[in-house]
């Protein structure tokens, strides 16, 4: 049996989990989320205290993730997190979806969620300077890499673009978002880039 590795990537709060849980639905996949597989296989390797966030150990988890990949019995695997790139062998990768979100819209969404401070700046940097997509674009097939504009969609209609390039009716493409040109354009770049 040929397994699909689906990859969901990109910066914290752009709806990777949320479009993951839906997609493997779609699917009847198998979903490795990576922040709970490493909080429950004990695959880390302390906190950064001052992001407040889990160092993750990225040898274990590659490891972790090679073996799933080989001893799941479904034909389909979605791996959600924002380094999935990095723990993922790029030769088990079938497609690798960078999901994006307008800036304006994701800080607020991001604050909602009660990210604040030194946190927000950076995540909101990383998705301004496409640093989810140039991570992919550096760790992955380039040609397996596939921008997706989350900003003012429902889940479904992101699942629905994934779907339609899981079955070949639309073309993977990059570069589809600006978000550099169009905060400077709208004149608020200064005010969302503070990093």
């Amino acid at each position: 049996m040929t397994k699909q590795v689906i990859l969901i990537t990109g910066t914290p709060n752009v709806g990777k989990t949320t479009t993951a849980k839906t997609l493997v639905t779609q699917l009847n996949a198998t979903h490795i989320n990576l922040t709970e597989l490493a909080t429950k296989e004990n695959l880390t390797l302390g906190k950064d205290q001052e992001r407040n966030t889990t160092i993750i150990d990225e040898t274990k988890m590659k490891k972790k993730i090679q073996q799933i990949i080989q001893q799941t019995k479904t034909e389909n695997i979605v791996i959600d997190g924002h380094y999935a790139v990095y723990v993922t062998p790029k030769q088990l990768t079938t497609y690798t979806f960078v999901l994006r979100r307008n800036p304006v819209e994701l800080r607020k969404t991001m604050q909602e969620s009660g990210i604040t401070g030194r946190k927000l700046w950076e995540n909101l940097a990383s998705e301004i300077l496409d640093v989810c997509l140039v991570d992919a674009l550096n760790e992955q097939d380039p040609e397996k890499i596939c921008e997706i504009d989350t900003s003012n969609k429902k889940t479904a209609e992101i699942v629905a673009e994934i779907l339609a390039i899981l079955n070949g009716k639309t073309k993977c493409h990059v570069g589809i978002v600006d978000w550099l040109g169009k905060l400077e354009k709208e004149g608020i770049l200064d005010e969302c880039l503070k990093i």
